[in-house]
């Protein structure tokens, strides 16, 4: 009995990170075009709130393109990294087991069974770069989430040692 029913082991990692700072954009003629790596952000009309679904991870209404987006002096009223992407919340948890055969001979079965976001729920993208998150006013996803981490996914090994 104490072979089947003792001497298993948990292991796991857990990652619980907060939403990373999305950089609002809007494309057209403007400063993008005179110099590289700068860019407009929209103009800030109303409280920025987050529904959090895939349709809309925070409100579009309350963002607009600005109304000189010509021009190399026309910034937005948003500032910088106001807006917060998606965090993450991911559980990948391990269970494993040595089954002794002979203990004179050292032979042995390893058991390993892993899951990967073991409590499958659904994790957005969202980072730094953008990614996940629709972040240009003019774009008709604008606000919208498009990437998500795996589902679960598990895991089995078996190995005999003799």
């Amino acid at each position: 009995m104490r072979t089947f029913a003792g001497g298993w082991e948990v292991a796991g990692i857990v990652t619980l990170e907060s939403g990373a700072p999305l950089n609002m954009g809007v494309n057209g003629s403007n400063v993008s075009s005179f110099l590289s790596n700068t860019g407009n952000r929209p103009d800030l009309n109303g409280k920025i709130s987050y529904p959090k679904k895939a349709t809309a991870w925070f409100d579009p209404s309350a963002f607009s393109a600005p109304a000189c987006l010509t021009g190399p002096d026309c910034y937005g009223t948003l500032g910088h990294n106001v807006v917060r992407g998606p965090g993450r919340d991911n559980w990948n948890l391990s269970l494993n087991k040595n089954f002794i055969l002979s203990a004179e001979r050292g032979s042995r079965i390893e058991f390993r069974a892993e899951s990967y976001n073991t409590w499958n729920h659904t994790q957005f993208k969202g980072d730094y770069n953008n990614n996940g998150i629709s972040t240009n006013v003019r774009a008709g996803n604008f606000g919208q989430v498009t990437g998500a981490f795996d589902p679960r996914v598990f895991q089995l090994g078996l190995k005999v040692i003799y």
